[in-house]
């Protein structure tokens, strides 16, 4: 039992939320079974945990007590994995925009409740137990820059890899166009808006004098002024 929602990207089942992710980021998807929720459940804690360069296909087998080629079925390697990871994340944030701005139609409000959303996208969804969106979250911010950070990256980018990140930064793209239709730096605005919250936390936790962020721990409502701030000041 299941309905289709907002697009053909998104299908909410009875067991949770399943995104359509491009069949190229992994073998078999891992949303379909037991064994596969389980993986992403645990490769979230995991990297939270001991970090992406640390982490391993043996590691996570061992504590899933499963056997390593069993994950191995799911992911081509641990790279696709981090990719697959950080694609639902962006696919959640593009559902969360796109369910709050429905019947919203002042453009500087929808791009206010935008901004909102990227920054609050880190509350836990009760409709999908196997991802924590929390910690999920907080795994783009540490370790997401390296999914698309490499060597590989154009040839990724030919087999769509990054179409998640793409359909999401375009939902701002338009709204911006909205704002300001001769706005001509839509795209660059837009990602980096996308950068800005999750490399200003990592400022804030790591690498303080990078950021004028002051709370500690970060206030969220600080974050989202602050972007808020940089939009409103270019579109005006």
């Amino acid at each position: 039992m299941f309905v289709h929602y907002i697009d053909k990207k998104l299908t909410i089942m009875v067991s949770g939320i399943k995104f359509n992710m491009c069949k190229d980021l992994y073998i078999k998807d891992p949303q379909d079974t037991d064994l596969g929720k389980k993986i992403l459940k645990n490769s979230i804690l995991l990297i939270d945990e001991i970090g992406f360069e640390s982490f391993t296909f043996k590691k996570l087998a061992n504590r899933i007590s499963s056997a390593e080629k069993s994950i191995y079925r799911y992911f081509l390697n641990k790279h696709h994995l981090l990719l697959f990871l950080t694609s639902w994340y962006w696919e959640w944030v593009y559902y969360l925009i796109n369910v709050n701005l429905r019947n919203i139609e002042d453009p500087t409000k929808r791009l206010n409740i935008a901004i909102e959303k990227i920054v609050h996208a880190t509350s836990e969804n009760f409709h999908t137990e196997y991802i924590n969106e929390n910690i999920l979250h907080k795994v783009v911010i540490n370790e997401g820059a390296k999914s698309y950070h490499t060597f590989e990256v154009d040839n990724e980018n030919k087999a769509g890899l990054f179409q998640s990140y793409k359909k999401l930064t375009k939902t701002l793209v338009d709204i911006i166009l909205e704002i300001q239709t001769d706005f001509p730096y839509s795209k660059s605005l837009a990602s980096s808006l996308f950068e800005m919250s999750n490399n200003q936390i990592y400022f804030a936790e790591h690498l303080p004098k990078l950021t004028s962020l002051q709370s500690d721990p970060i206030d969220d409502n600080e974050l989202i002024e602050m972007l808020q701030f940089f939009a409103k000041k270019l579109l005006s």
